[in-house]
Protein backbone atom coordinates (compact mmCIF):
# COMPACT_ATOMS: atom_id res chain seq x y z
CA UNK A 1 0.00 0.00 0.00
CA UNK A 2 2.83 2.54 0.77
CA UNK A 3 4.68 1.92 -2.39
CA UNK A 4 1.26 2.67 -4.12
CA UNK A 5 0.89 5.93 -2.54
CA UNK A 6 3.89 7.00 -3.20
CA UNK A 7 4.01 5.78 -7.22
CA UNK A 8 0.28 8.00 -6.98
CA UNK A 9 1.94 10.83 -5.73
CA UNK A 10 5.01 11.14 -7.85
CA UNK A 11 1.81 11.04 -10.90
CA UNK A 12 0.09 13.64 -9.31
CA UNK A 13 3.70 15.60 -8.73
CA UNK A 14 4.48 15.73 -12.31
CA UNK A 15 0.72 16.00 -13.44
CA UNK A 16 0.90 19.31 -11.47
CA UNK A 17 4.12 20.54 -13.21
CA UNK A 18 2.38 19.30 -16.84
CA UNK A 19 -0.71 21.36 -15.80
CA UNK A 20 1.51 24.53 -14.35
CA UNK A 21 3.53 24.37 -17.42
CA UNK A 22 1.27 24.89 -19.70
CA UNK A 23 0.02 28.49 -18.43
CA UNK A 24 2.55 31.33 -18.50
CA UNK A 25 0.66 33.25 -16.29
CA UNK A 26 0.83 30.34 -13.61
CA UNK A 27 -2.33 28.89 -11.40
CA UNK A 28 -3.89 29.05 -8.69
CA UNK A 29 -4.50 26.20 -6.02
CA UNK A 30 -7.86 26.06 -6.68
CA UNK A 31 -7.34 25.71 -10.53
CA UNK A 32 -5.14 22.98 -10.62
CA UNK A 33 -7.48 21.09 -8.23
CA UNK A 34 -10.14 21.08 -10.67
CA UNK A 35 -8.45 20.35 -13.62
CA UNK A 36 -7.39 17.20 -11.49
CA UNK A 37 -10.41 16.66 -9.90
CA UNK A 38 -8.40 16.12 -6.52
CA UNK A 39 -9.09 17.66 -3.29
CA UNK A 40 -7.23 21.90 -2.62
CA UNK A 41 -5.17 19.99 0.31
CA UNK A 42 -3.65 17.64 -1.79
CA UNK A 43 -2.66 19.72 -4.46
CA UNK A 44 -1.29 22.44 -1.83
CA UNK A 45 0.82 20.12 -0.56
CA UNK A 46 2.28 18.86 -3.54
CA UNK A 47 3.40 22.01 -4.45
CA UNK A 48 4.86 23.33 -1.24
CA UNK A 49 7.12 20.16 -1.64
CA UNK A 50 8.18 20.71 -5.18
CA UNK A 51 8.92 24.52 -4.03
CA UNK A 52 11.12 23.58 -1.47
CA UNK A 53 13.16 21.86 -4.51
CA UNK A 54 13.03 24.59 -6.87
CA UNK A 55 10.60 22.76 -9.79
CA UNK A 56 7.82 25.06 -8.62
CA UNK A 57 7.55 28.89 -7.56
CA UNK A 58 5.11 30.89 -6.19
CA UNK A 59 4.62 34.85 -7.01
CA UNK A 60 4.54 36.96 -3.86
CA UNK A 61 1.64 39.15 -5.10
CA UNK A 62 -0.70 36.71 -7.21
CA UNK A 63 -0.10 33.76 -5.03
CA UNK A 64 -0.36 31.96 -8.18
CA UNK A 65 2.51 28.95 -9.40
CA UNK A 66 4.01 28.33 -12.17
CA UNK A 67 7.58 26.35 -12.97
CA UNK A 68 10.58 27.23 -11.24
CA UNK A 69 14.08 27.27 -12.54
CA UNK A 70 15.13 24.51 -11.36
CA UNK A 71 14.28 22.92 -15.00
CA UNK A 72 16.06 25.47 -17.04
CA UNK A 73 19.35 24.26 -14.36
CA UNK A 74 18.23 20.15 -14.93
CA UNK A 75 18.07 20.87 -18.88
CA UNK A 76 21.63 22.62 -18.83
CA UNK A 77 23.19 20.27 -17.57
CA UNK A 78 20.82 17.81 -20.04
CA UNK A 79 22.03 19.63 -23.14
CA UNK A 80 25.82 19.82 -22.15
CA UNK A 81 25.82 16.20 -21.53
CA UNK A 82 24.40 15.14 -25.06
CA UNK A 83 27.16 13.36 -27.16
CA UNK A 84 26.39 13.62 -30.87
CA UNK A 85 27.99 10.47 -32.00
CA UNK A 86 26.10 8.60 -29.30
CA UNK A 87 22.85 9.70 -29.95
CA UNK A 88 23.44 9.63 -33.80
CA UNK A 89 24.13 5.98 -33.73
CA UNK A 90 20.74 4.64 -33.76
CA UNK A 91 19.71 6.70 -36.51
CA UNK A 92 23.02 5.79 -38.56
CA UNK A 93 22.29 2.69 -38.18
CA UNK A 94 19.05 2.07 -39.16
CA UNK A 95 19.69 4.02 -42.25
CA UNK A 96 22.57 2.04 -42.30
CA UNK A 97 20.53 -1.27 -42.06
CA UNK A 98 17.57 0.14 -44.61
CA UNK A 99 20.10 1.31 -47.71
CA UNK A 100 22.84 -0.82 -47.37
CA UNK A 101 24.89 2.07 -48.65
CA UNK A 102 27.64 4.12 -46.64
CA UNK A 103 26.74 6.07 -43.97
CA UNK A 104 28.55 9.70 -43.12
CA UNK A 105 28.06 11.93 -40.25
CA UNK A 106 30.09 15.09 -40.14
CA UNK A 107 30.54 18.13 -38.58
CA UNK A 108 32.02 21.33 -39.19
CA UNK A 109 35.28 22.76 -37.62
CA UNK A 110 37.21 25.81 -39.31
CA UNK A 111 35.70 26.36 -43.27
CA UNK A 112 35.71 22.26 -43.49
CA UNK A 113 34.08 19.17 -42.37
CA UNK A 114 35.39 16.68 -40.30
CA UNK A 115 34.02 13.23 -40.47
CA UNK A 116 33.19 11.85 -36.85
CA UNK A 117 31.41 8.70 -37.90
CA UNK A 118 31.43 6.11 -40.91
CA UNK A 119 29.05 3.08 -41.67
CA UNK A 120 30.17 1.25 -44.43
CA UNK A 121 27.51 -0.68 -45.27
CA UNK A 122 27.15 -4.39 -46.95
CA UNK A 123 27.52 -3.08 -50.39
CA UNK A 124 31.30 -2.96 -52.01
CA UNK A 125 31.68 0.49 -52.24
CA UNK A 126 35.59 2.49 -51.78
CA UNK A 127 35.88 5.87 -50.57
CA UNK A 128 38.42 8.50 -49.74
CA UNK A 129 36.12 9.21 -46.88
CA UNK A 130 37.54 8.06 -43.36
CA UNK A 131 36.93 9.06 -39.81
CA UNK A 132 38.91 12.10 -38.39
CA UNK A 133 39.39 13.17 -42.09
CA UNK A 134 38.28 16.29 -42.92
CA UNK A 135 36.48 17.41 -46.27
CA UNK A 136 35.92 20.37 -48.24
CA UNK A 137 32.34 21.79 -48.05
CA UNK A 138 31.63 22.69 -51.67
CA UNK A 139 31.70 19.66 -53.03
CA UNK A 140 29.68 17.39 -50.59
CA UNK A 141 27.08 16.73 -49.83
CA UNK A 142 27.25 16.85 -45.82
CA UNK A 143 29.50 20.07 -46.30
CA UNK A 144 26.66 22.56 -48.56
CA UNK A 145 24.09 20.93 -45.75
CA UNK A 146 25.78 22.87 -43.18
CA UNK A 147 26.40 25.24 -45.50
CA UNK A 148 23.45 26.09 -46.68
CA UNK A 149 22.44 26.46 -43.30
CA UNK A 150 24.47 28.75 -41.22
CA UNK A 151 24.56 32.87 -41.60
CA UNK A 152 25.17 33.95 -45.04
CA UNK A 153 27.89 36.20 -44.32
CA UNK A 154 29.52 33.24 -43.00
CA UNK A 155 29.31 30.84 -45.53
CA UNK A 156 30.26 33.52 -48.39
CA UNK A 157 33.68 34.31 -45.77
CA UNK A 158 34.09 30.46 -46.07
CA UNK A 159 33.69 30.42 -49.88
CA UNK A 160 35.98 33.53 -50.11
CA UNK A 161 38.93 32.22 -48.28
CA UNK A 162 38.52 28.39 -49.56
CA UNK A 163 37.67 29.19 -52.81
CA UNK A 164 35.57 26.67 -55.12
CA UNK A 165 38.65 23.91 -56.36
CA UNK A 166 37.18 21.72 -58.82
CA UNK A 167 38.14 18.23 -57.75
CA UNK A 168 35.94 16.34 -60.70
CA UNK A 169 34.23 18.23 -64.37
CA UNK A 170 30.68 18.14 -62.22
CA UNK A 171 32.22 20.44 -59.01
CA UNK A 172 30.51 23.75 -59.29
CA UNK A 173 33.15 26.19 -59.00
CA UNK A 174 30.79 29.18 -60.42
CA UNK A 175 30.21 31.50 -57.45
CA UNK A 176 26.96 32.45 -58.49
CA UNK A 177 25.86 28.95 -58.84
CA UNK A 178 27.10 27.34 -56.03
CA UNK A 179 24.73 30.41 -53.92
CA UNK A 180 21.96 28.98 -56.29
CA UNK A 181 22.45 25.73 -55.17
CA UNK A 182 22.33 26.38 -51.31
CA UNK A 183 19.26 28.38 -51.96
CA UNK A 184 17.86 25.22 -53.72
CA UNK A 185 19.36 22.78 -50.66
CA UNK A 186 17.63 25.00 -48.05
CA UNK A 187 14.32 24.82 -49.71
CA UNK A 188 14.42 20.90 -50.73
CA UNK A 189 15.98 20.39 -47.21
CA UNK A 190 18.59 18.29 -48.34
CA UNK A 191 21.88 18.61 -50.42
CA UNK A 192 23.54 16.22 -53.43
CA UNK A 193 26.66 15.83 -54.24
CA UNK A 194 26.46 13.92 -58.41
CA UNK A 195 30.11 13.17 -58.74
CA UNK A 196 30.98 16.31 -57.87
CA UNK A 197 33.98 15.32 -55.15
CA UNK A 198 34.69 11.22 -56.83
CA UNK A 199 33.83 10.57 -59.55
CA UNK A 200 31.36 6.97 -59.68
CA UNK A 201 30.07 8.63 -56.29
CA UNK A 202 26.63 10.34 -55.62
CA UNK A 203 25.69 11.42 -52.16
CA UNK A 204 22.03 12.36 -50.51
CA UNK A 205 22.81 14.30 -47.00
CA UNK A 206 20.62 16.50 -44.31
CA UNK A 207 21.34 19.46 -41.89
CA UNK A 208 21.39 18.61 -37.96
CA UNK A 209 20.45 20.92 -35.68
CA UNK A 210 20.84 21.52 -32.13
CA UNK A 211 18.67 22.95 -29.24
CA UNK A 212 19.94 26.82 -30.39
CA UNK A 213 17.91 25.88 -33.77
CA UNK A 214 21.24 26.26 -35.25
CA UNK A 215 23.20 23.33 -37.55
CA UNK A 216 25.80 21.38 -36.15
CA UNK A 217 26.35 18.52 -38.25
CA UNK A 218 24.96 16.44 -41.55
CA UNK A 219 24.37 12.76 -42.03
CA UNK A 220 24.62 11.18 -45.62
CA UNK A 221 23.96 8.56 -47.87
CA UNK A 222 26.62 7.28 -50.43
CA UNK A 223 26.62 5.09 -53.27
CA UNK A 224 27.63 4.49 -56.68
CA UNK A 225 25.65 5.99 -59.83
CA UNK A 226 24.58 3.19 -60.58
CA UNK A 227 22.58 2.32 -57.48
CA UNK A 228 22.13 6.13 -56.54
CA UNK A 229 19.96 6.99 -59.51
CA UNK A 230 17.49 9.91 -59.35
CA UNK A 231 14.58 7.69 -58.33
CA UNK A 232 16.19 6.35 -55.57
CA UNK A 233 18.06 9.48 -54.30
CA UNK A 234 14.51 11.35 -54.54
CA UNK A 235 13.06 8.39 -51.95
CA UNK A 236 16.35 8.88 -49.88
CA UNK A 237 16.01 12.24 -49.26
CA UNK A 238 12.10 11.93 -47.62
CA UNK A 239 13.36 9.22 -45.32
CA UNK A 240 16.62 11.07 -44.56
CA UNK A 241 14.64 14.51 -43.84
CA UNK A 242 12.49 12.50 -41.28
CA UNK A 243 15.36 11.08 -39.49
CA UNK A 244 17.13 14.29 -39.68
CA UNK A 245 14.62 15.88 -37.93
CA UNK A 246 13.78 13.21 -35.27
CA UNK A 247 17.64 13.14 -34.36
CA UNK A 248 17.74 17.42 -34.96
CA UNK A 249 14.93 16.94 -31.92
CA UNK A 250 16.78 14.50 -29.97
CA UNK A 251 19.54 17.09 -29.75
CA UNK A 252 16.83 19.75 -28.42
CA UNK A 253 15.59 21.10 -31.55
CA UNK A 254 12.42 23.23 -31.89
CA UNK A 255 12.87 25.55 -34.63
CA UNK A 256 15.96 25.56 -37.08
CA UNK A 257 17.79 28.72 -37.99
CA UNK A 258 20.97 30.25 -39.21
CA UNK A 259 21.22 33.08 -36.85
CA UNK A 260 24.60 31.33 -34.76
CA UNK A 261 27.77 30.11 -35.61
CA UNK A 262 28.01 26.51 -35.01
CA UNK A 263 31.19 25.26 -33.02
CA UNK A 264 34.97 25.16 -34.79
CA UNK A 265 34.32 28.73 -36.34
Amino acid sequence: MEKEHTVKSVRRALQIIEIVSAKKDGLGVTEIAKQMDINKSSVYRILTTLAQYGYIEQHPETERYKLGYKFLELSSKLLDSIDLRQEAKPYLRQLEKETNEVIHLVVYDQGEVIYIEKLEGTETLRMHSKVGKRAPMHCTAVGKAILAHLPPAVAAEIIERKGLPKHTDRTITNREAFFRELETVRQNGYALDLEENEYGIRCVAVPIFDYTGSVVAAISVSGPTIRMTDDRISDLAVRMRQLGSELSARLGCRQPHSEAVPKGR
